[in-house]
């Protein structure tokens, strides 16, 4: 079966991406296991899987689901500034972690912009 998201770098860097949110959050209270913890791993998470079911459908659905990996990206983006200001998160790991969503947001809005044409 072809899987065309694999091929695609920004479905890769968003794997890597919550492959690195579930090591981090795993430094967290154990209190925020039900909270900050899942929320982040939830948000991470819809990022590949919304680029790859929309990687499976047709063109307005892709952008459909473009646009909520998008809005995960937004989420984990407040998240992780929460974690940071609750010093749950080291400054120097949240900015890396900063940039390489910054990146994954970039890639996502110009797959939108190139499938919208």
């Amino acid at each position: 079966m072809e899987k065309p998201h694999r091929r695609l770098i920004v479905w890769q860097k968003s794997v890597e991406l919550t492959t690195e949110i579930y090591r981090l959050t795993q430094k967290f209270p154990i209190s925020e296991q039900y909270g900050l913890v899942s929320q982040m791993r939830r948000a991470a998470t819809s990022i590949p899987c919304n680029i790859a079911e929309g990687a499976a459908r047709g063109k307005k659905e892709y952008l459909q689901f473009l646009r909520v990996a998008i809005g995960s990206v937004s989420e984990l983006d407040t998240q992780l500034e929460i974690a940071r200001r609750l010093a749950y998160l080291p400054v120097e790991e949240h900015q890396a972690i900063d940039e390489k969503l910054a990146e994954i947001n970039r890639m996502l809005l110009a797959l939108r912009q190139s499938i919208a044409r």
